[in-house]
């Protein structure tokens, strides 16, 4: 029997839907929306109602009659750190969701689960999120940072990383669950995952932790100078999130987080792009060193997603660098649309047991 569902990705300025039937995809679609749009409402959590019209009308516009959904599956925000896999979504969720205490913020990506939630129930059938960037699996361990007053967190492209391990399973005739493997995600930000028999046991944190820095992301720093930036009372609190979240790392030194401009200024003989280039792949290929020997060097596969994953000069050289360790597989671009509606339908085939959300 094919399983049709919905999935519904929510950005700051757009919403991505899809429907699948099994894994053939009906239609894909971003919705965009405009400033003005959303200055009309107080919040994030509010525009729900306005983005769900959205969604039914370009159903309809595809000739796709929502009676005709199993399931509708969301993206699933900053909810509290939980364990990998699809769950069905509450109240509990939906009340997290709303929090800006739980993640200091709350996010665009929050609306999934309240969209799929109000679609499904006006259908009478389920709602789910997957794989939210909150997945924490960590071992006690991998927790302990060097200051007591400070936890390593477990934060990462969990979505696309995961889904991305299960198709290097099926190409290894393994399954997932019972395969180590370290999982690269390059997109604005990089996260570099060790996966033990099919669990995601350590990252860098994509956001503001440890590893390399990306296209968008400051990564790692030197804390001594850090320190002084912080009390030189140059910079405000925001000012430094500003910088090392969403204009650091090759923004910062070149001006531009798209690889392709890059890559073509290296071909011209820009000798500071090159540099700077290559230094982020150098740290993003020591830091699959690191996962490396979290995983004492047991591996099935290596693999490189996201949108840096198209571009042949960064597969190339983090390749050369670490291709020792194992087999390495390239999947390039998110697929995010994909691993939501498959994780919805590995659940309505009974593939998988959808996990109930609860604080406790």
């Amino acid at each position: 029997m094919n399983y049709r569902v919905l999935a519904i990705n929510p950005g700051s300025t757009s919403t991505k839907i899809a429907v699948y039937d099994d894994d053939k995809v009906l239609f894909t679609k971003t919705l965009r929306h405009d400033a003005d749009e959303l200055s009309k409402f107080d919040g994030i959590i509010e525009q729900y109602e306005f983005r769900k019209e959205l969604v039914l009308d370009a159903m309809k516009e595809n000739n796709i009659a929502p009676e005709t959904l199993e399931a509708v599956v969301g993206r699933g925000g900053l909810v509290k750190s939980l364990s990998s896999g699809t769950y069905k979504i509450n109240e509990t969720m939906l009340d997290d969701l709303q929090n800006p205490e739980l993640w200091g913020r709350i996010h665009a990506s929050n609306l999934g689960a309240f969209i799929a939630r109000s679609i499904a129930d006006e259908l009478g059938i389920p709602s789910y999120i997957v794989d939210p960037v909150t997945v924490d699996e960590f071992p006690e361990i991998a927790r302990i940072s060097g200051c007591p007053e400070i936890e390593r967190k477990s934060l990462l492209h969990a979505l696309n990383i995961r889904y991305c391990g299960i198709l290097v399973g099926r190409k290894l005739e393994k399954k997932f669950a019972e395969s180590n493997m370290i999982g690269v995600h390059m997109g604005g930000g990089i996260s570099v995952a060790a996966i033990k028999q099919g669990k995601i046991i350590d990252v860098n944190n994509a956001v503001l932790g440890m590893g390399p820095f990306s296209p968008q992301r400051a990564g790692a720093l030197p804390i001594g100078d850090l320190l002084e930036m912080a009390f030189s009372g140059k910079y405000s609190h925001k000012e430094m999130m500003g910088m090392f979240t969403k204009t650091g790392g090759l923004i910062s030194y070149l001006g531009t987080d798209d690889g392709r401009v890059i890559v073509n200024k290296i071909n011209e003989g820009d000798e500071k792009a090159k540099l700077i280039f290559d230094a982020m792949l150098y740290q993003i290929a020591k830091e699959v060193g690191a996962c490396a020997t979290v995983l004492e060097g047991k591996i099935d596969a290596i693999f490189l997603t996201g949108g840096l994953a198209y571009n042949p000069y960064v597969v190339e050289n983090i390749s050369k660098r670490i291709s020792f360790l194992g087999e390495i597989h390239i999947i390039p671009g998110e697929k995010e649309m994909e691993a939501l509606s498959q994780g919805g339908i590995r659940v309505l085939k009974g593939i998988e047991e959808a996990k109930e959300y609860a604080r406790n």
